[in-house]
């Protein structure tokens, strides 16, 4: 068993991505990341973790640490942040190509720079799996049709292979909400647009990341939402850049997995191209990722292995977010014996 080693935090210097779809930057893309535990000498033991939009490299700490799914005492941990998180290079952060300037890129160009840190600056050519929630289940997903060798495994939650009209307008109403503040001034802003930022986390994170039953187990009287929201507003507009948000959110709007190079738009064909073994894991309501996608979408990947997180419960895509127990304990547990079926028990990572 590797040592367990402290936990890093560093950023890779990180060659290029291929060209983004949509554009061409003259940067690199600098993919930060955080290690748990220890590479052994095999280079048998590591796990991707990919994060959701507007997450981080924290975003999975409720399933990393001894005796959760992802322990740093088994395995090498690399959590990554995405293009566009403000911690990578984004539009908040480019010296080049500020804010609207930027290029808009796809997931497929998170998947290529975390790809090239994980082969060029960690020297690993295979993990045991890439797991992620949400946007970070997406690009799972898109790890495994366009890097099928890569990996063992894949954990996707509360993912999409492509983006449904649901999602796409859920993107855009939170797009408006920052775009038609006038202090955003065409991304230019002196100061951030703080009325379209707290819109964009109503439309976001109060409605279409929580669920009508949640709403209803927490307040007695319907008024009764409105000091809390207003609450979670002031504690959450300033964690994410508005350019930020609008650059990776039409990253998500575009996504599908059928558009990787060879697949010609065909969706099924590239879920079908996946080797890995696959555990896709959903919401119950998931207001953001509807559970039918998944659903529907993922019986194209070879013996996959769909849940329901939770079940009994309707907690919608904050089932993923490492907000309610019974979620943690089902994903962890979940996670861990199915991380367990793809190493036989840790003797694979020996």
């Amino acid at each position: 068993m590797p040592r367990r080693g402290r936990p890093v935090c560093f950023a890779a210097e990180g060659g290029r991505t291929e060209p983004p779809r949509w554009g061409e930057t003259n940067e690199a893309h600098h993919p930060l990341r955080r290690t748990h535990g220890a590479l052994n000498a095999k280079k048998s033991n590591a796990i991707l973790m990919v994060t959701a939009i507007s997450g981080n490299h924290h975003r999975l700490d409720f399933m990393i640490g001894p005796g959760k799914a992802l322990d740093p005492d088994k395995y090498f941990i690399v959590c990554t942040d995405a293009i566009g998180n403000g911690l990578t290079t984004s539009p908040s952060n480019s010296k080049a190509q500020p804010r609207m300037q930027f290029p808009k890129f796809a997931i497929r160009d998170m998947v290529e720079s975390q790809y090239r840190l994980m082969k060029e600056k960690l020297g690993i050519d295979h993990v045991v799996a890439v797991v992620g929630p949400s946007m970070g289940g997406m690009q799972a997903l898109q790890w495994g049709v366009s890097h099928p060798d890569f990996m063992d495994a894949l954990v996707a939650m509360v993912p999409l292979a492509k983006t449904p009209a649901w999602s796409v307008a859920v993107m855009e109403a939170s797009r408006k909400a920052i775009m038609n503040d006038p202090a955003w001034k065409d991304g230019n802003y002196e100061a951030p647009p703080e009325k379209g930022l707290k819109l964009f986390r109503d439309i976001v994170a109060l409605l279409a990341a929580r669920t009508p039953d949640m709403y209803a187990a927490q307040f007695k009287s319907g008024p009764d939402v409105l000091p809390w929201m207003a609450e979670q507003e002031t504690a959450l507009w300033k964690l994410f850049d508005a350019n930020d948000w609008i650059y990776q959110s039409w990253a998500y709007d575009r996504h599908d997995v059928g558009t990787t190079a060879g697949f010609g738009g065909d969706t099924a064909k590239a879920l079908a191209s996946i080797k890995a073994k696959t555990l896709i894991l959903t919401g119950t309501k998931d207001l953001l990722n509807p559970e039918f996608e998944p659903n529907q979408m993922g019986h194209n990947i070879g013996g996959v292995t769909i849940k329901t997180i939770s079940p009994g419960t309707v907690t919608g895509h904050a089932s993923a977010g490492g907000f309610f127990p019974a979620d943690v304990e089902f994903l962890n547990r979940e996670t861990g014996v199915f991380l367990d079926g793809v190493t036989g028990g840790g003797k694979t990572l020996n």
